[in-house]
């Protein structure tokens, strides 16, 4: 069963109409900074941090790092438009639609939730690094029990 859209798709939109009319504020719901691209594991700990905390997030995209911050606009108003738009700060009033995320379809190259995440891409760069170092994770001991056949 195929659900009916909820919104229009930015090209059926009429000339002059406002996306905004249609949309859920996506960016106005969390900020994203760039970080320095990490190369060493100390660099790759302090992302770890990052993510230890609620609503943090980090992405790559193009090759640049960023921290993602899951919060909302404290003048964002119920309707998804904003409470303060003639005296929103400049960042806001640069932001165009031309580009936003209204699709809802955007992917990143790389996407971490958690530190543990974060901690399992680190081991397996610096693994990779050293030829030394196995790529698999250790046999299990012999102390584990068998699963049964039904």
């Amino acid at each position: 069963m195929k659900l009916p859209r909820t919104k229009p798709r930015r090209a059926d939109l009429k000339a002059g109409e406002n996306l905004c009319e249609h949309c859920t504020a996506k960016c106005c719901r969390y900020f994203a900074l760039p970080i320095e691209t990490p190369t060493e594991r100390g660099d790759y700990d302090v992302i770890r941090w990052f993510l230890l905390h609620d609503r943090a997030s980090v992405f790559v995209d193009d090759t640049t790092w960023y921290l993602l911050v899951h919060t909302t606009c404290k003048h964002l108003l119920p309707n998804n438009f904003c409470g303060i738009y003639e005296t929103r700060p400049q960042i806001c009033r640069d932001y165009t639609t031309n580009a936003c995320e209204y699709e809802d379809d955007w992917t990143y190259e790389q996407y971490f939730e958690t530190p543990e995440q974060l901690h399992e891409y680190t081991e397996a760069i610096f693994a990779t690094s050293d030829k030394s170092a196995p790529i698999r994770s250790p046999k299990p001991s012999g102390n584990l029990p068998m699963l049964q056949r039904v």
